[in-house]
Parts: structure tokens; C-alpha cells; sequence
């Protein structure tokens, strides 16, 4: 299933990869994101996320843009950036980026220890990683059944519908 497969009035969880494509215009993927967040603003649905995909989302942005400006490679990126803090201080991106998920109006659900501690059974149960699990966690304590993300490890969810960009 894809984004325009999502009925109207629906809930959807959004996944970090959704944002990024969107935020950074992946050439693929961008418009179909992009678009899914233009029916999040005009209300047409209604979309969550979690305060650690945020998290990740920013994570992610700051070390794409600090390849792109300083023409750093991707390997190592995160050791390249403690050492240079400068550069950090440098970076717009991530705050653009958070800045425009408010504005579209997406709900931000906070994750709780307890549900942190739930995502490791989750993970084990599933095979999922920690933050997939964690998401599955928050979506499950919200009632939450559908998922906007290209990770296709929640497939293998089972009671959960993911929808992609294409």
C-alpha cells in the first residue's frame, strides 16, 4: 500500500524515514512525502509520531547536511562531527526540519521509560530493532494500526498496516 492509499480521516504513525525524504527532497521519494504531509496541514488526516523519531529525524538531517556542506563522507560522520563542534554550531537543517513537523501539525507522543523497557520484549518477540520496537510500542498504547515508513521490518508486525511513499 502507498500514502495516497491512506483513507481520509485516517491515523497514521510517521516513521524518521518519512520526514527525512520530505525535509531533504529525495529525489525519489520527496514529493510522495512531501504530499502526505500536505494532507497532515490540511487536516485531510491525522498523523502522529514520538519524540524519539524526532530525535532521530534531527540526528539524521545534521549528519546529511554536514556531508553535503563540509564534503564529509557518510562513514564516520558521527566521530566527525564530535570533533568539530564548530561545524555543529553551523548546521540549520535540523531546526528547520523540527520546526516544519510542528507546523503541519503532527502529534508528538513522549516516550516513557516503561515503554522502553516494553520495546525490548517487543524487539525480541519481533526481530525488530530498538526503535522500530519502540515505535510499535507507542502506536500500540495509542491505538495506532497504520504506519508511514519505507522500513519494511514492520511488516512483520502483525495487526499493523505500513503504507510507503511509492
Amino acid at each position: 500500500m502507498t500514502f495516497p492509499d491512506i483513507a481520509a480521516g485516517s491515523a497514521v504513525f510517521l516513521d524518521a524515514n518519512t520526514f527525512v525524504y520530505a525535509i531533504l527532497a529525495h529525489p525519489t521519494y520527496g514529493a510522495a512525502c512531501s504530499a502526505l504531509l500536505d494532507r497532515v496541514e490540511r487536516q485531510d488526516i491525522q498523523e502522529f509520531t514520538s519524540s524519539h523519531v524526532l530525535s532521530e529525524v534531527a540526528h539524521r538531517v545534521m549528519t546529511l547536511e554536514a556531508c553535503d556542506r563540509f564534503g564529509w563522507p557518510t562513514r564516520g560522520i558521527a566521530r566527525r562531527l564530535r570533533q568539530h563542534p564548530s561545524e555543529v554550531q553551523q548546521l540549520l537543517v535540523p531546526r528547520r526540519a523540527l520546526d516544519e513537523i510542528q507546523a503541519a501539525l503532527v502529534i508528538g507522543l513522549t516516550i516513557t521509560a516503561q515503554q522502553v523497557s516494553t520495546a525490548v520484549d517487543v524487539s525480541r518477540q519481533l526481530g525488530l530493532l530498538s526503535g522500530d520496537a519502540l515505535v510499535v510500542v507507542a502506536m500500540r498504547d495509542q491505538g495506532l494500526t497504520q504506519v508511514a515508513s519505507m522500513d519494511a521490518d514492520f511488516d512483520r508486525v502483525p495487526g499493523l498496516a505500513r503504507y510507503a511513499p511509492l
